[in-house]
C-alpha cells in the first residue's frame, strides 16, 4: 500500500506541472529525455524555477532569434570555477551546465497561437526576468509562451548541444535531437501580424553555430565571453556581472571589469554609433565571420577589432549571385542601400539571408542600426569603393 500511495503521489506531482523536480545533476554520458530531469530549469506551478545553485546570467548584446526572449543560466560543479580568457568563451570545467530557454509574452494569454514583438511587449517581459530579485519566485508564466531550451553540457569529450521543446501544457520539454518547426504569428509594433515558422535547431545545427573553429571544430559557448559579460548584473544590484562572478567562486582569472573587454548595449542611445552596430554585429556573426570560424573563406571578420577590408568595407563577395543582392561590396561607405551586408540581414530568402540559422524574420531594428552605422560613414580618401 505505500509503495503504491508514493507512486501516485509522484504521479500527481508530475501532472500538476513538474511540481517535485531533481536537483541539479550533470549527466556524463546519457541525455535524459525531459528537461526537468537536468534539475536546471523546470515548471512549478505558474512560474519557471530555477534549481538551487543554478545562476542566471544575461548579455551586453544579446543575439536575434525572431523576436524570441531568452533566460539564461549557469550550473557549474560545487567548488569548480571557469577560467578567464580575454576574447574567446571562457573555458569552463566538465560537468558545466548552461542553459537558454527562449519564450515570447502572448498577445492574448487565453491563446498560443500569437505572440508579440512590440517593444512594449517585450520590455516588459525581459524586465519580469531580469528584474533584481524576480527570479527568485521563478518566471511567471500566465502571458508567456515557452517555446524551447537548449542545453550545452561540458563532458570530458567536449560540449555537447541538446535542443528541448516544451510541450503544450509547458509542463516540461522533452529532447528533440531531429529539432523541429512551429507554425507561429507575431504581431509586430504597428499592429501587423506576419506568420512564420520558428525553427529549433536540430543537433547538427547547434554545431553549425557553436563550432566556431573551422580547424577543430568542436562546439563551444558563444555568449558567455569577457566583452558580452561585462556589464551591470541585472540579478546583482549594483555589482558588475564580471565581478560578481568573481565574487561568487564562478571565475577564476584575469582583470577586473574595468580592465576587462566590454561591449555596449546595441539598444543604448547614449553610446557610440559605431560601438553598438560592432557590438551587434558581433554576437550575431562573429562566431562564424572570425579569421577562423566556419566562414573564414568569406575573408569578412565581423569581431570587434577587425577594420577596413576585413570589416567589409569596400571588399567584393568572394563570390557573386543572389546572395550578394547585386551589390558590389559588403558595405559601401555612406550607402546602406548598396551594402551587402544589409541586404543579406534585410532578406528571408533561405540562400541569401544572413545569419543562415536562427531567424525566419527580419529584425528590423537591428537593420536599422546597421544602415545607420553604414550611413554614418566617411567615404574612402579616394572618394569612394574602386568600380
Amino acid at each position: 500500500m505505500i509503495r503504491w500511495l508514493t507512486a501516485l503521489l509522484c504521479w500527481l506531482a508530475a501532472a500538476c506541472g513538474g511540481e517535485r523536480a531533481a536537483a541539479p545533476t550533470y549527466h556524463p554520458e546519457t541525455s535524459p529525455d525531459r528537461l526537468s530531469e537536468w534539475g536546471m530549469v523546470h515548471r512549478r506551478g505558474g512560474a519557471l524555477v530555477l534549481g538551487d545553485g543554478v545562476r542566471p546570467y544575461d548579455l551586453a548584446t544579446p543575439l536575434f532569434s525572431d523576436y524570441a526572449l531568452k533566460l539564461r543560466t549557469v550550473w557549474l560543479p560545487e567548488g569548480r570555477a571557469a577560467a578567464y580568457r580575454a576574447d574567446e568563451a571562457f573555458a569552463f570545467p566538465v560537468g558545466t551546465v548552461i542553459t537558454k530557454t527562449f519564450y515570447y509574452p502572448l498577445a492574448d494569454p487565453s491563446r498560443t497561437g500569437e505572440v508579440l514583438a512590440t517593444k512594449e511587449a517585450t520590455d516588459e517581459a525581459r524586465d519580469v526576468a531580469m528584474g533584481a530579485g524576480a527570479l527568485a519566485d521563478g518566471l511567471p508564466l500566465d502571458a508567456l509562451r515557452l517555446v524551447e531550451t537548449r542545453i550545452l553540457v561540458r563532458r570530458e569529450a567536449g560540449w555537447d548541444a541538446l535542443p528541448y521543446i516544451w510541450n503544450e501544457a509547458q509542463s516540461d520539454a522533452v529532447l528533440a535531437r531531429a529539432g523541429a518547426l512551429t507554425p507561429m504569428t507575431i504581431v509586430r509594433p504597428g499592429g501587423e501580424r506576419e506568420t512564420f515558422h520558428y525553427a529549433v535547431p536540430n543537433a547538427n545545427q547547434c554545431a553549425g553555430c557553436h563550432a566556431t573553429d573551422s580547424s577543430s571544430k568542436a562546439i563551444r559557448p558563444i555568449g558567455l565571453k569577457a566583452r558580452h559579460l561585462n556589464k551591470a548584473s541585472a540579478f546583482a544590484p549594483g555589482a558588475n556581472q564580471l565581478d560578481d562572478w568573481r565574487d561568487a567562486g564562478l571565475l577564476e582569472g584575469g582583470p577586473n571589469a574595468r580592465a576587462a573587454p566590454r561591449n555596449a548595449d546595441w539598444t543604448d542611445a547614449a553610446a557610440p554609433l559605431a560601438a553598438r552596430a560592432r557590438a551587434y554585429l558581433d554576437i550575431n556573426c562573429s562566431h562564424c565571420h572570425s579569421p577562423y570560424g566556419p566562414a573564414d573563406t568569406s575573408g569578412l571578420n565581423l569581431k570587434p577589432d577587425a577594420s577596413g577590408p576585413a570589416l567589409g568595407v569596400c571588399k567584393p563577395p568572394i563570390a557573386a549571385g543572389r546572395g550578394s543582392g547585386g551589390r558590389p561590396y559588403a558595405v559601401v561607405p555612406g550607402r546602406p542601400d548598396a551594402s551587402i551586408t544589409l541586404f543579406r540581414m534585410e532578406t528571408t530568402d533561405p540562400g541569401a539571408m544572413m545569419p543562415e540559422l536562427g531567424r525566419a524574420l527580419v529584425h528590423d531594428e537591428g537593420a536599422a542600426l546597421i544602415a545607420e552605422w553604414i550611413a554614418s560613414m566617411d567615404a574612402p580618401a579616394k572618394g569612394g569603393c574602386a568600380a
